[in-house]
């Protein structure tokens, strides 16, 4: 689970004022001031547990405004950010989304991990994590072309994660666009809500059916309402980003920082998929080429307990007879599962259903290795 730190001068949420009210517990994450988990109400709250159930059997909402926005336009933009980024733009067209990498080009190191939104081939809108967004929209700019405009616009929109078997449910009351109605996995649309612009974009970070809601900065206090009141009779709950690292440590689902960064590559962290090595170029590519073709020395696998220990990021992994064989990126307890879960990079030795042991404050705990994801993915359904 994400620890709890002293709030200082952090950036805030245009939601900020409302989880202040729902009794949130707010710490720094990625420099802002954000919610963890709500406390017990009459309504709401009652813990990441909780949180984390409610949007595995009904909907939970939320608060991700922390997340970057830069936009790319003029003409060829897509062409430059296909250049750029890891991901083959190509495979898919306007309206949809991609999760893409944008990667060092000398070590093939991971910068950050984004959703980029096609909008048409002069026009191409980026959602970094909060921490990177600078660093993302600085090398974007640095190697822009003549004519084509990179923009941070951090504080223009909000997101709001609706997640869950009910999330359609909630999205039908506010009379936006859902899958039921065509929206495919992975596609966004320009929509109206009560007169006010909309972005809306079925994907998510949590294996869930879901949608991620974009309205504009000031708008995203009446949306957040309007949303909590419309799933009230869907069982909805606020959440917090402990239960948002629950639920995508029990999906694979990498965080940068954490599972991917400058020292951890995507051959190492198993997301080649969103590589276009087809591509003649991205920043990175000779690199990760080379390692991909060679063999990485230490890849991303899964852990799960065979007794009863919860495993944390850093947490050295030995083999069963003793040996060193890698880290712990990112370790929790599953609610879903009532083990202990984590993401470990391990050495080239180690295969799909050995025994390791996990060094759980100084106790050796006994883990199986697995392929994620924990929990089957309900996202595509």
């Amino acid at each position: 689970m994400l620890a709890s730190a002293p709030v200082t001068s952090l950036r805030r949420s245009p939601l900020h004022e409302r989880h202040v009210a729902l009794g949130a517990k707010m710490a720094d994450f990625g420099g802002w001031e954000m919610p963890i988990e709500y406390q017990a109400s009459d309504r709401y709250g009652g813990g990441v547990v909780k949180e984390h159930t409610a949007v595995r059997e009904a909907v939970g909402v939320f608060d991700v405004s922390h997340l970057g926005k830069a936009d790319v336009r003029g003409p060829g933009a897509a062409d430059f950010v296909n250049a750029a980024l890891t991901n083959d733009l190509r495979r898919i067209g306007a309206g949809k989304a991609q999760y893409t990498l944008c990667c060092d080009d000398e070590s093939g190191g991971v910068v950050d991990d984004l959703i980029a939104y096609y909008r048409s081939d002069d026009e191409v809108f980026l959602i970094p994590n909060a921490a990177n967004t600078a660093e993302v929209v600085r090398r974007l700019q640095a190697a822009a072309p003549e004519g084509v405009e990179v923009r941070d616009l951090h504080e223009s929109f909000g997101i709001l994660a609706v997640q869950g078997p009910r999330a359609d449910d909630v999205l039908e009351a506010l009379e936006l666009p859902t899958g039921k109605n065509g929206l495919e996995y992975m596609a966004f649309v320009e929509a109206s809500w009560e007169g006010r612009s909309v972005i809306v974009c079925r994907t998510g970070y949590t294996g869930e059916r879901g949608y991620e809601l974009l309205p504009r900065w000031d708008d995203a206090p009446a949306l957040w309402d309007a949303v909590l009141a419309a799933g009230e009779s869907s069982g909805i709950r606020p959440a917090g980003l402990g239960a948002r690292d629950t639920l995508r440590t029990e999906m694979g689902y990498p965080l940068h920082g954490q599972d991917l960064s400058l020292d951890i590559t995507p051959v190492q962290a198993r997301v080649g998929w969103a590589v276009g090595w087809k591509k003649p170029a991205f920043w990175g590519r000779d690199v990760l080429v080379a390692e991909k073709e060679a063999g990485a020395r230490r890849l991303l696998w899964g852990l799960e307990g065979l007794e009863r220990a919860i495993p944390r990021s850093h947490m050295a992994v030995a083999s069963s007879s003793g040996e060193a064989v890698g880290e712990v990126t990112s370790g929790t307890f599953s609610p879903t599962r009532k083990i202990g879960i984590a993401l470990a990079l391990l050495d080239r030795s180690v295969s799909e259903g050995d025994e390791v042991q996990v060094d759980v404050r100084g106790r050796p705990a006994r883990f199986r290795v697995v392929r994620p994801p924990f929990v089957a993915a309900s996202t595509s359904d």
